[in-house]
């Protein structure tokens, strides 16, 4: 690992849906047990609104958020670099371990199409901790009145 704790970087190509929402879940559930991070080669302008609403029925709140851009420094920063099914190039540096979840793209549906779509990445997100040797935290995940993210991660 890279530090004391373990970092876990998300990919997509826009970073305005899948890769926000992970990065959205994972710190909800590792607290500050877990780096995260989130970045597009491609980013969109804005966070998909979709996507935000989905979060925030859950408790999370990425509306501040802003798609980054992919750089070789967050891959060399990141234990774990987690590519979400979007085809998306990123650097293969040595050393790090590399996963693609194939997940369906919020991209143009509605709120009820993207529920199971942030509910997969919750459970996803989960196994991952589990991998990584982190415990959730207490009350943390999708479900109501479960707090805010405001600005950290992806």
């Amino acid at each position: 690992m890279s530090d004391a704790r373990p970092s876990v970087l998300f990919v997509c190509v826009h970073n305005a849906g899948r890769s926000q929402m992970a990065a959205a879940l994972l710190t909800r559930l590792a607290g500050d047990r877990v780096e995260v991070r989130s970045a597009g080669s491609a980013p969109a302008d804005a966070v998909n609104p979709v996507v935000v609403a989905a979060l925030r029925e859950v408790g999370v709140d990425i509306a501040a958020e802003t798609p980054k851009v992919l750089t070789t420094d967050a891959v060399r920063a990141s234990d774990v670099v987690i590519t979400m099914g979007c085809g998306d190039a990123r650097p293969v540096l040595p050393g790090r371990r590399y996963l693609d979840w194939a997940l369906d793209d919020p991209a143009g549906r509605d709120l009820a199409a993207v529920r199971p779509i942030r509910d997969d990445i919750e459970r996803r997100v989960r196994g991952l901790l589990a991998d990584l040797g982190v415990e959730p935290a207490e009350g943390g995940g999708a479900g109501p009145g479960t707090g805010d993210r405001s600005g950290t991660g992806g």
